[in-house]
């Protein structure tokens, strides 16, 4: 199959005022291999319903790092089970028991070193294997621009630098709207979520900006 050849400002363009549903419509029908991502975070549900919505058996890939929370997993559990999702969970080879008693609990971002170790370990090293195992074309994901400066510079749709093309439904919409989703379709939210890898708002955890 021929690699895909697109436009960016062009489809950027069509599918700036497109509903989320019709972009995760317009991903899919490229007919390329497609998987989507959860962090399983406080809203993750809402493209957990849009995407379920549109197509159930796209893969869903989570990463769990191991250090989610009990709030996060009670979710999760009640997610995969209601939305009948086409879920897929990567985690690290080493328990974050031993990588506790190894590294000393988890680096701060201070810690540039060993942070960046850690993230590698519990966030992109699972996601590699996950890429080995579908090796997807296409990548619907829920990144919004107002999160991060990373994701300023992007759009609904870009050019990953795996060469993996990023789709984000959601990507314009503000806190609001997704309050308003997640109210509308009933979904429930996980209040208490943390990751180690980010630690604050703002920052990337690694799996869109690694090459």
């Amino acid at each position: 199959m021929r690699p895909l050849d697109l436009d960016f400002d062009l489809v950027n363009a069509r599918l700036r005022d497109a509903s989320p549903q019709d972009v995760v419509r317009w991903a899919l029908d490229l007919g390329r291999r497609t998987i989507a991502t959860t962090s399983m975070g406080r809203n993750a549900a809402v493209m957990l319903h849009l995407v379920g919505q549109v197509d159930n058996t796209v893969p869903t890939v989570w990463v769990d790092t191991g250090y989610n929370l009990r709030d996060t997993y009670v979710v999760a559990e009640r997610l995969i089970r209601d939305l009948e999702i086409n879920i897929h969970v990567y985690s690290p080879q080493m328990t974050s028991e031993r990588r506790n008693a190894i590294m000393g609990g988890i680096p701060t971002i201070d810690e540039e070193e060993r942070h960046q170790e850690f993230t590698r370990q519990v966030k992109l090293e699972p996601f590699d294997q996950a890429l080995r195992d579908f090796a997807p074309e296409v990548w619907l994901t829920g990144i919004r621009q107002m999160e991060t400066e990373h994701r300023q510079s992007l759009d609904i749709v870009s050019m990953d630098s795996r060469g993996i093309i990023k789709v984000a439904p959601i990507f314009y919409w503000s806190e609001e709207e997704v309050e308003a989703y997640m109210a509308q379709h009933q979904l429930p939210t996980c209040r208490h979520y943390f990751d180690p890898t980010k630690v604050q708002d703002g920052r990337e955890c690694g799996l869109h900006t690694a090459a």
